[in-house]
């Protein structure tokens, strides 16, 4: 497209904006707000990390 017509197009959807005066869709991007990772999925992570440090932690005061 050239820069005239984008330019145009920018300009008309800006001027839709100014006339719906409060119904305005605050992002132009249209993407999902959800976690790539369930909470289930991250929580057995942080369980599995945490233990492993603990029991690490553990067998290193068994060996002195």
């Amino acid at each position: 497209m050239p820069p005239q017509h984008r330019m145009k197009a920018a300009n008309e959807k800006a001027a839709k904006n100014i006339t719906n005066r409060g119904n305005v869709v605050t992002s132009s991007r249209q993407g999902s707000d959800k976690y790539p990772v369930g909470p289930w999925l991250l929580g057995l992570f942080v369980f599995v990390v945490c233990g492993s440090a603990v029991f690490q932690i553990i067998q290193s005061i068994r060996m002195a």
